[in-house]
């Protein structure tokens, strides 16, 4: 359910890559596509920050893989909107085709749940850093 923040954050490029790759628009927004990556880097970094401030709270310190999973998991919202992207704008009707989408969307979903989770795994990884080694010990 956290994915959905990063994932709004980045809707309305997502219409204009979808609409660039797949309906032949040129794409002319790469200052804009810049600014929404870094929102994107940001709110996922925060999203999984404040997930393991709120693990290590409840005493539960396997937080490694939980914090990949949560920033990456906007890449299901981003997977639903490809299928929306496909079913609303895309007149495609043949196998052929909706394969190739279909296989291309897969990629690009796997590839920026690979972006979203280390994205976020490191900020936690960062942040854990931070905060034990501000703990001292006597």
């Amino acid at each position: 359910m956290a994915g959905i923040l990063p994932f709004g954050a980045m809707f309305i490029e997502l219409f204009f890559i979808f609409s660039a790759i797949w309906e032949n628009q040129f794409y002319y927004l790469f200052g804009f596509l810049f600014l929404v990556f870094i929102i994107l880097v940001v709110s996922c970094s925060q999203i999984s920050i404040v997930m393991v401030y709120f693990q290590l709270c409840a005493e539960d310190y396997r937080w490694w893989w939980r914090t990949f999973l949560v920033s990456g998991g906007s890449a299901f919202y981003v997977l639903v909107y490809a299928v929306f992207y496909f079913v609303n704008k895309l007149d495609i009707v043949e196998f052929i085709p909706s394969l190739l989408y279909f296989g291309y969307t897969a990629l690009m979903v796997l590839s920026f749940w690979l972006l979203t989770g280390t994205i976020g795994f490191y900020a936690a990884y960062t942040f854990i850093r931070k905060i034990y080694a501000a703990v001292k010990i006597d």
